[in-house]
């Protein structure tokens, strides 16, 4: 008997234990990752984000317009600003030019002059004051009092409707103005519709050019309340009869019932296509803002789940679940839930088995925005392809920077391509990859854009195309790329000769000074005079958006030939370090705005720069990778508005940041490998399937430990800098311990 007592005893007691593991577990499960995301971060400085309501890719981006046409206010909204105009449904995160801010509403209470010329904000009879402390922005909810009118605006979204919710002050007047007319930015407004369809529904379109030149919005709005009365105005006059205007710039101010409740609820769709199918995107769910609210969380914290980062600071914690967030607002949804979709030649085309996509901003995300999507975002890569693809037919060149559908020829290169070869080395399937390799082939063979001097002389020639050196090692890249597809295909001609064009950068290094220089069509002489630090923003430049510093280390598929050129590893690392440790000077009458987030002549706020630093793993000095990436990540980003370095240009600037406080950079995306830096976390762990997960753990890391000292994978000794895709599907645990002083034989090749 004491025996079998002594049995039930124990039973219970490992009962109790379990029961406080699962309690512990579960509670671990469900903490709301969410929590963790400030909006906020990055609409101040040079961010140029917006913090208003979206889902993951979503097609609708619902959030507040200042009303400033300026360079920090590209996303429609800024910190520093306190007055809005309303609210708006198509934004841009983190670009460097601003456009859409289409179909805008505002909740008043009081009747305004819709006729009123508006030639500035100070014109805009219906802004408002608003308080920062009387704002609120999480993942998918947006709400601030607006000051003039004593209203709560709240906003939220699905992925094909925004929601709004505005609660009056008893006994107000009810009203919302519908404003098409007035644009900020780079918009134009060149035509538009309101129509009163009935008590509770308007739909329209409006028109724009800018940035993209051809931008068709169709939209529906459905009111939670009879419409009592209207008033409709465009290019500055009032209808006298009708419920349809239809001019330049059109206006409506609604009114509704005040007496029954305070509260007016609105949803919107749009579309490229037609008004029909805005209406089919629009939700038909009863109005229950607080339930689509809740959803749009949930959504947002399962995909921030996707990686779980382990650390004691909060602060950290913060700044990596706002990066995880901006890397996963665009490319946007853009296909009709009926599959169509507006291409910039107004042909309507329908999507067939896959969701078509636009915002991509291709020269910053190739770098490692799309790479951490084909972790984050597994599914949506070959959509993305698919979307390439589809503009592919039309134009039959591949894509450059997509808005809308529209190409807007914006930046160097063409950026398409390490996407899709990214995809196809890392075994993403969903795309027709023949098909792909001919778009490739196709659009490096054509001679747009430089590709004439580019094949003639396997060089640009400063003398004929500015940007030169630029788009010269770009295309080498993208050169390279199309090798790699060729040589997957069994292509060897191709391969061979999109290789040997894969060099073109050998041309402009100049082993004397150590930068890639202009070079002139006969190829016996240098641009001159130089200045390294010189820049010049887009015109009469050698350097897109920087300098000979910033740029000359664009050699992500061939850099042991680089370190050759330089003369051997110690040459090539001291030239690294001097760029690190150069004073901060910038020279010229044009410098580029973007050259930002300055350590020496590194510019972390803009793209070119984002991989130098892990190029000491390439010249046996790991260490100092380890160093200067743990630099950039303490120096660069914070938690304030002003928390990024430079433009977020749709995720990129925040990809850099998740991928390197993990540890790893795809440091040449197509090679389907990662450069290791310097795990900050005690564990980031990224999920690869239900079943499957891959953990970085980095013992004793803190801001003093940032050098590796030795590591294992799986239990395995583990002396490399650089860990490859398939490695890491394979799931397992790749374990470091750090130190405060390097351990210079660690992932040393000799």
């Amino acid at each position: 008997m004491k025996h079998s007592y002594k049995l039930v005893l124990l039973g219970i007691v490992l009962s109790i234990i379990s029961c406080t593991s699962t309690i512990k577990k579960d509670k671990e499960s469900t903490i709301k990752l969410t929590k963790y995301v400030n909006p906020f971060i990055g609409t101040g400085g040079h961010g140029h984000t917006y913090p208003g309501a979206t889902v993951p890719f979503g097609m609708l981006q619902v959030s507040p317009d200042n009303g400033i046409s300026s360079w920090d206010w590209c996303s429609g909204y800024h910190y520093s600003d306190s007055i809005t105009i309303g609210f708006s449904h198509l934004h841009l995160s983190g670009t460097g030019i601003g456009d859409l801010a289409d179909i805008r509403l505002m909740p008043l209470n009081k009747k305004v002059d819709l006729a009123k010329e508006v030639k500035t904000r100070n014109d805009v009879p219906y802004k408002s004051l608003y308080s920062h402390s009387d704002e609120t922005a999480s993942p998918g909810y947006y709400s601030v009092d607006l000051k003039d009118f004593n209203i709560k605006a709240e906003l939220t979204s699905n992925l094909r409707t925004a929601y709004h919710k505005y609660t009056f002050s008893k006994n107000d007047l009810q009203s919302v103005v519908v404003d098409l007319g007035f644009a900020i930015n780079w918009d134009k407004t060149i035509a538009s519709k309101i129509n009163v369809i009935d008590k509770t529904t308007i739909s329209g379109y409006r028109n724009s050019t800018g940035w993209a030149k051809n931008q068709k919005v169709f939209f529906v709005a459905k009111f939670s309340k009879p419409i009592e009365k209207f008033e409709l105005a465009e290019d500055g006059n009032y209808t006298k009869e009708g419920n349809i205007v239809e001019g330049t710039k059109s206006f409506a101010q609604l009114y509704f019932d005040s007496k029954e409740n305070n509260e007016l609820q609105v949803k919107v769709a749009v579309s490229s296509v037609s008004e029909k199918n805005a209406l089919e995107n629009l939700s038909k769910d009863d109005f229950n803002f607080e339930k689509i609210k809740n959803e749009a969380s949930e959504i947002w914290n399962n995909n921030l789940s996707n990686i779980v980062v382990e650390t004691d600071n909060e602060e950290l914690k913060n700044i990596f679940y706002t990066a995880l967030y901006h890397t996963q607002v665009a490319p946007v949804t853009f296909s009709d839930i009926n599959g169509e979709f507006r291409k910039e030649n107004d042909e309507i085309v329908k999507a067939e088995d896959y969701t078509a996509y636009s915002t991509l901003s291709l020269w910053d995300t190739f770098r490692a925005e799309h790479p951490l999507l084909t972790f984050t975002a597994t599914d949506k890569v070959a959509d993305i392809i698919n979307s390439m693809l589809a503009y592919y037919e039309t134009n039959k060149i591949l894509p450059v920077w997509t808005l809308y559908g529209n190409e807007t020829n914006t930046m160097t290169g063409y950026h398409s391509i390490p996407v899709i070869a990214e995809a196809y080395i890392k075994g993403i399937k969903g795309f027709d990859i023949n098909k792909a390799y001919e778009a490739m082939k196709t659009t490096m063979m054509q001679d747009e854009r430089g590709l004439n001097h580019y094949k003639k002389y396997g060089y640009v020639p400063h003398n004929l195309l500015d940007e030169s050196v630029t788009i010269t090692l770009e295309y080498a890249y993208n050169d390279w790329c199309v090798a790699q597809i060729a040589k997957e295909l069994g292509k060897e001609e191709d391969y061979k000769y999109f290789l040997q064009r894969s060099k073109a950068y050998e041309y402009l290094f100049d082993s004397e000074t150590g930068f890639m220089r202009g070079k002139n069509d006969q190829g016996n002489a240098w641009k001159e005079p130089f200045d390294p630090k010189y820049s010049a923003h887009r015109v009469h430049a050698e350097y897109t958006e920087g300098n000979a510093w910033q740029h000359s280390w664009f050699v992500l598929h061939d850099v042991d030939n680089l370190i050759k050129l330089h003369g051997g590893e110690n040459k090539f690392t001291d030239k690294l370090e001097q760029l690190f440790t150069e004073s901060s000077e910038i020279t010229g009458e044009n410098i580029s705005a973007d050259i930002t987030g300055l350590i020496g002549q590194y510019a972390h706020g803009n793209e070119p720069s984002h991989h130098i630093a892990y190029m000491y793993n390439y010249a046996n000095k790991p260490w100092k990778t380890q160093y200067w990436v743990r630099e950039i990540l303490k120096t660069q980003y914070n938690t304030t508005p002003d928390g990024l370095s430079g433009n977020e240009d749709c995720g990129q600037m925040s990809a850099w940041y998740v991928f390197s406080s993990m540890g790893l950079y795809p440091y040449s995306p197509a090679s389907g490998d990662y450069q290791i830096g310097s795990p900050m976390f005690k564990s980031s762990t990224i999920k690869i399937s239900e079943t499957t997960s891959f953990t970085i753990k980095a013992n004793n890391a803190s801001d003093e430990n940032i050098y590796i000292q030795s590591a294992t994978l799986n239990g395995e000794e583990f002396n490399k800098t650089s860990i490859s895709h398939k490695q890491i599907l394979q799931g397992g645990v790749l374990e470091f311990i750090m130190g405060s002083t390097p351990n210079k034989k660690w992932g040393i090749n000799h």
